[in-house]
């Protein structure tokens, strides 16, 4: 990977970031002319956050270390970046080998970026690719939240909700090489990915999110409530005494949650211009 790079991109300077490996990536690294550094805290989201905070450029080209991506594309996306002043260009993978991106891992990521795109805007097709460039004021206002495999659906959606000009570029995805084995959990990662999700809509959307909540309360309230209210009406007693206090209950959640998702707007808000600040500052 590192020669293949050196060659596509000769001008770079290519960082080995190695998290806890036994299997000689940091000797190897090393004899290749890389820059090799250790992060000790395990998890991809460690890492991130490491090589963000150690490295000083003007554009970052981010990818896995696992073979699977092609290096000829990063001159493109660089170049795509530079032309068009664009802070993210992200790598869609395309591949004819089966192997090398299986139908379940297809199937997932349509649906983990068909629900990050519904909900903060339709600007990317391949919400967990592994290869990306960054501007440097991209870098700079990224504020690294999660440890582990979830980074991706981070980098994602920080750029979709600080509204920056992003691009993608269509790059070949192949298999591993032989003897080498991935680390991503399908199922375990997934969820963990789709928690991810649903926590950022709740950070960065909070009105949305509590609204539906609330509403969801105020519909159970509602058709609990409603016969106890005509019966009341009719007969002017209260014979479902339990159902009555339940829907009560019910409607005072629903406006509860109301509420907060008008004071965490609030807050999401002043996060909002304090990293719109920091992005404009570089």
């Amino acid at each position: 990977m590192i020669e293949d790079f050196k060659k596509s991109i000769p001008d770079a300077e290519i960082y080995v970031y190695d998290n806890n490996s036994t299997d000689g990536t940091a000797r190897i690294a090393r004899q290749c002319g890389a820059c090799v550094r250790q992060v000790d805290l395990q998890g991809k989201g460690y890492v991130v956050c490491q090589m963000f905070a150690d490295i000083d450029a003007d554009y970052y080209v981010l990818v896995d270390g696992d073979a699977t991506y092609e290096a000829a594309a990063a001159p493109r996306m660089v170049s795509l970046a530079q032309e068009k002043y664009l802070d993210m260009v992200n790598g869609v993978r395309v591949t004819e080998q089966r192997d090398a991106y299986r139908p379940g891992h297809v199937l997932g990521n349509m649906m983990l970026t068909g629900c990050v795109t519904l909900i903060f805007g339709r600007r990317i097709s391949d919400l967990l690719s592994g290869y990306r460039v960054f501007s440097r004021r991209y870098v700079r206002s990224f504020p690294i939240l999660c440890s582990g495999f979830e980074i991706e659906t981070f980098l994602s959606v920080h750029a979709l909700e600080m509204a920056m000009p992003i691009g993608e570029v269509v790059t070949k995805y192949v298999e591993r090489p032989e003897g080498s084995s991935s680390k991503l959990k399908t199922y375990q990662d997934g969820f963990r990915i789709l928690l991810t999700i649903i926590n950022l809509v709740k950070m960065e959307k909070p009105l949305f999110f509590f609204s539906v909540i609330g509403a969801i309360f105020a519909v159970i309230g509602l058709s609990i409530g409603i016969p106890v209210t005509i019966e009341f009406m009719n007969t002017h007693m209260v014979p479902k005494l339990p159902r009555t206090l339940l829907a009560t209950g019910l409607m005072i959640l629903a406006g509860l949650s109301f509420v907060c998702g008008l004071i965490m707007d609030m807050i999401t808000l002043s996060r909002k211009e304090n990293k719109r600040l920091a992005y404009i500052r570089r």
